[in-house]
């Protein structure tokens, strides 16, 4: 997975880099074939930090954002939504769309 991370405002740290990219592997338990990462956090002009990723699946891309004060707390949040996307993605297979449950028939 290649994983694209910008700045705008703020200077990418190895600190901030290491957050995201250990919240990003943790995204791979689904086993879903993730092409691509990108990764953008900005400073708002109230003092909040927006982060934003987009990550490429091979049907689409999904997308999450998060505005906090604190920069950890929106990439932890960023990365809850991406996970809850990821599992929906990963499971659509197995939902069963347009099939009627039988009626019970009573006595």
């Amino acid at each position: 997975m290649k994983l694209n991370i910008t700045g705008k405002n703020i200077d990418v740290t190895s600190a901030i880099r290491n957050h995201i990219e250990s919240k990003f592997k943790k995204l791979e338990k689904w086993q879903v074939d993730l092409i691509s990462c990108q990764a953008t956090f900005s400073e708002e002009p109230n003092k909040q930090k927006k982060f934003e990723a987009s990550i490429s699946v091979p049907k689409g891309q999904l997308t999450a954002s998060a505005v906090h004060e604190d920069l950890y707390v929106a990439i932890n949040e960023v990365e809850q939504k991406l996970g809850r996307q990821l599992n929906k993605y990963s499971h659509k297979h197995e939902a069963k769309r347009g099939v009627s449950p039988t009626p019970i028939e009573e006595e």
